[in-house]
């Protein structure tokens, strides 16, 4: 995986692509979760959201490094 993006002359870190993108399928993984009722049975919803922002980004990067290699 490169570690920059050359976008017209400004270089932009892949992980902050990957880490916007994340919170795209975050933010739907959160919407789709809290219509389920999950969030009633989770004991602390703000450390269990971190948790899962943080799944997905490493899911993504570890994707991202598979598909370079």
């Amino acid at each position: 995986m490169k570690p920059d993006i050359d976008l017209f002359g400004i270089f932009i870190p892949s992980l902050l692509i990957a880490a916007l993108a994340c919170y795209l399928v975050y933010r739907l993984l959160h919407a789709g979760l809290a219509r389920t009722g999950l969030y009633r049975h989770v004991w602390h919803p703000a450390l269990f959201d971190v948790a899962l922002y943080f799944t997905v980004l490493g899911t993504v990067m570890l994707c991202l490094e598979q598909a370079a290699s």
